[in-house]
């Protein structure tokens, strides 16, 4: 075998100027070490870039499904209250005059003038005795006598008491709505108190519009518009689309097909009217800034390929014309080769297996700088203190992952604690750094309030951010949408430091709580939990001389309280260091 692979390498090295196959294999050399190096060097990068293409629009799509939500809501609670604050001025009215007094026609301009003076909106005022005939009315019609026996709006007011109606027409020919209180008199009767309103819910919804490409109006149960809209028409137009299920609550249609165009709807029904708010945007107009972002990093990463195989065609040029002389000169030696081949053999493996084993993290740590690089030629995130503290933690992550491999033997073999001096606050926000996009996308309001007190301390870096980062991290699983992490410390006067990790979340049940810290116990098993991460942590908190207790109450949350020593090797005095209730 040692002889073949002598003869193989003679072979490649032949100098004969008769044989072309010295120049041919050394081609062969420097094409493969070259697309073997790009490979290496880009197929990362190019992956990389790509995630974040998928991740970066998948943001974009759900900032924009937030903001088309955020503003159906905020429509709705205006359109909500303007009925509300309607109806509730004529149930007033109603219940603080007589029958009598409001079929006085002075009396009822005087509270048509009122309304119109303290809410707006109203466009007339009417009495409608229980036949359906209107006996006293004031407006700007001639609608005094009118019979609305025969209309919808009459026979649901008298059946439910109260009424909005949809957009009409009706007698005065022009779009308006209707708002009707029933009254009972004291004789068993009863009558109607009846308003009008005409163009009051466009101005309110243009007033609400937070976008400039939003389409915000309002339809029937049936589709119709009660409102212009700007993408389907004017009032009583039926809609292109299909009228959107109920629901109790603010929804959003993700991706919604019209003439060849994707639209992101919201709707939301209003109670007690026959109406449902929407709002519409185009997903194009949306994704615009997105696409002029992704085209920046599209030339930013052409050239910075370009720069690198550049750069690796010339060292690989380089190496391979050295490689080349070296191989001239080796042919004097042929007969030290096997002994050379042997070394060189051995040498060749360790550098593979080292090279192998280093270069990943070598990328890593190149391309985590070459992005720090690039953000201090940007003026936006040269000044954005967390951009730049989240890649010195990246490339600090570098150094740490080696630290990692030794504490998992050290779980086992017990090494020795490998103690720096630690700033508790910076400590703190530096893990915090790598779980703030997830608490800001799900909402997660995190309350650091760490005492001035505190001085700098001597004690495990990599232990205490595992023990921090499983904590914080079990909390956030233990929340849904929203709630709140609270990180307390403060100095006791035993040379100690207290830890207060809190969280607003689902809480333990007492039965559970005695079993915390027991490795491979975990309360969330069907959704992959594995158990270990707080009996990791139990262990590190002790090997770091100090200890951890834990308080939660079903349904209210739970609380992690950990001691540690300011000075090293100095054990905090305690009788038990098993959870507490």
């Amino acid at each position: 075998m040692k002889q073949r692979i002598i003869q193989n390498i003679q072979g490649m090295t032949h100098t004969d100027p008769k044989d072309h196959r010295e120049e041919l294999n050394f081609r062969l050399i420097w094409l493969l070490s070259f697309l073997l190096t790009a490979s290496f060097a880009i197929v990362p990068v190019i992956f990389f870039a790509v995630i974040d293409y998928n991740v970066t629009k998948h943001s974009v799509v759900a900032d924009a499904v937030a903001q088309t939500s955020r503003l159906t809501s905020n429509n709705w609670r205006s359109v909500a209250f303007f009925f509300n604050e309607r109806q509730n001025a004529l149930k007033y009215i109603v219940h603080d005059n007589r029958f009598s007094a409001l079929n006085d026609i002075e009396r009822l301009t005087a509270i048509l003038a009122s309304l119109r003076s303290s809410f707006g909106g109203f466009t007339d005022l009417g009495v409608v005795d229980a036949n359906g005939i209107q006996r006293t009315y004031v407006g700007p019609y001639q609608l005094s006598g009118n019979d609305y026996s025969g209309q919808s709006w009459f026979v649901n007011v008298v059946e439910k008491g109260h009424f909005i109606s949809e957009v009409f027409y009706g007698f005065r020919g022009v779009p308006h709505m209707v708002i009707a209180i029933k009254q009972a008199l004291p004789n068993g009767g009863y009558y109607i108190l009846r308003s009008a309103i005409e163009h009051q819910l466009s101005p309110i919804l243009s007033e609400d519009k937070t976008t400039e490409n939003s389409d915000a109006f309002i339809i029937n149960r049936s589709g119709t518009l009660q409102t212009p809209s700007s993408t389907f028409g004017d009032v009583l137009h039926k809609i292109p689309l299909d009228v959107p299920a109920f629901s109790k609550e603010t929804e959003v249609i993700e991706s919604l097909k019209y003439q060849g165009t994707d639209l992101i709807v919201g709707y939301r029904y209003i109670p007690d009217t026959p109406y449902i708010l929407m709002v519409v945007n185009e997903k194009r107009n949306a994704m615009e800034t997105w696409h002029q972002s992704q085209m920046a990093l599209i030339r930013y990463l052409s050239i910075s390929i370009t720069i690198i195989l550049l750069g690796i065609l010339g060292i690989t040029t380089y190496l391979v014309r050295r490689l080349r002389q070296v191989d001239k000169r080796r042919v004097k030696y042929l007969h030290m080769a096997e002994y050379s081949n042997k070394l060189a053999s051995i040498g060749r493996l360790a550098a593979g297996v080292a090279h192998e084993i280093n270069n990943p993290l070598a990328i890593i740590n190149e391309k985590a700088g070459l992005v720090k690089d690039m953000f201090t030629f940007k003026q936006d995130y040269k000044e954005d203190p967390r951009l730049m503290e989240t890649m010195d933690s990246i490339l600090n992550s570098v150094v740490r992952c080696s630290r990692i491999t030794r504490q998992l033997l050290s779980f086992a073999r017990h090494m020795h604690v490998s103690l720096q001096v630690i700033n508790l606050k910076k400590l703190v926000h530096e893990v915090l750094g790598f779980l703030s996009k997830e608490a800001e996308f799900r909402s997660i309001n995190v309350v650091i309030d760490i005492g001035d007190d505190i001085p700098d301390f001597t004690s495990d870096r990599g232990k205490l951010q595992q023990i921090f980062l499983n904590i914080i991290n079990n909390a956030f699983s233990a929340m849904t949408t929203g709630g709140t992490v609270t990180v307390h410390a403060n100095k006791l006067p035993n040379d100690t430091v207290r830890i207060d990790i809190s969280d607003t979340g689902c809480g333990l049940a007492p039965e559970n709580l005695k079993h915390m810290f027991e490795p491979f116990f975990s309360t969330k098993t069907a959704a992959g939990g594995t158990g270990l991460g707080l009996s990791i942590t139990y262990s590190l908190v002790h090997e770091l001389d100090g200890r951890i207790d834990v308080k939660s109450e079903l349904g209210k949350g739970t609380t992690f309280t950990i001691h540690l020593p300011l000075e090293p090797g100095k054990k905090e005095e305690v009788h038990a260091c098993t959870p507490s209730g």
